[in-house]
């Protein structure tokens, strides 16, 4: 590590992003262990449909995407993709009308989301104070992509190539060789953008977001639920039998 680097920069890009996964990992393992049955999306379906219909699957497509794209920007070597013939140009052209689709499609299902808690009455009347707090780092840290997406393309301003700093020092974060220089060195979007997104992991535990990792995978291999109805007689062509006691 840079003995030139300051405190704040080893504090905010070694400290805080391990500290955050700390609290993560252990928080979820705590909740899971103590607070099994309070581990759930806590749904609102059975309140409002109608916006529902439209606001989850904009949210949820959006965030699968927002999240593979995220993973592909952050654990893929610039090299790799080089190697498979595809230039730069190429990718970050890719990387950034994906993204900002994406981006743009989750903000949207989120907004709607919120505005179907705020507006319908049985829905706001089940909406804690930490999902209040939830919305806000989760909104946050979307809206911060999206201008850092914006900002980082050469939209508005000058282009940034991210695999060079940004990439490069999550990777050295998970393999426990922190490179804060790399961060420290990165256009302040980016900064902030990486900020928000590590005090969002910090709350994830505690909020209803744990129901991300919850997925039902089971159900792409489980059988066939068969649903039989039943007709008027109420048992097929069998005469219905009379129930004493």
């Amino acid at each position: 590590m840079n003995s030139n680097l300051s405190t704040p920069d080893v504090l905010l890009w070694v400290a805080l992003p391990y500290v955050s996964f700390t609290i993560l990992v252990v928080g979820l393992i705590l909740r899971h262990r103590y607070d099994n049955f309070g581990w759930t999306s806590r749904s609102s379906e059975l309140y409002e449909k109608r916006i529902l219909r439209i606001a989850s699957p904009l949210f949820h497509y959006g965030m699968l995407a927002v999240v593979g794209g995220h993973v592909v920007g952050l654990l893929i070597p610039e090299s790799f993709t080089s190697s498979l013939g595809l230039s730069d140009r190429q990718y970050h052209l890719t990387a950034v009308t994906a993204g900002l689709g994406a981006g743009v499609a989750t903000i949207v299902g989120l907004l709607l989301l919120i505005y179907r808690r705020r507006t319908v009455a049985s829905v706001f009347a089940v909406t804690t104070k930490n999902d209040k707090a939830m919305y806000i780092f989760l909104l946050g840290a979307i809206v911060l992509g999206v201008l850092t997406t914006v900002l980082g393309s050469g939209a508005v301003g000058k282009a940034h190539n991210y695999r060079a700093d940004v990439s490069p020092w999550f990777r050295s974060i998970i393999f426990l060789h922190p490179k804060p220089q790399l961060m420290s060195g990165a256009p302040l979007s980016y900064r902030v953008h990486v900020i928000g997104a590590l005090l969002l992991f910090m709350i994830w535990p505690f909020t209803r977001l744990v129901h991300a990792l919850s997925a039902p995978a089971q159900y792409l291999f489980r059988p066939y639920v068969i649903y039989r109805s039943k007709d008027s007689q109420g048992l097929g062509n069998r005469e219905r039998q009379r129930r004493g006691w």
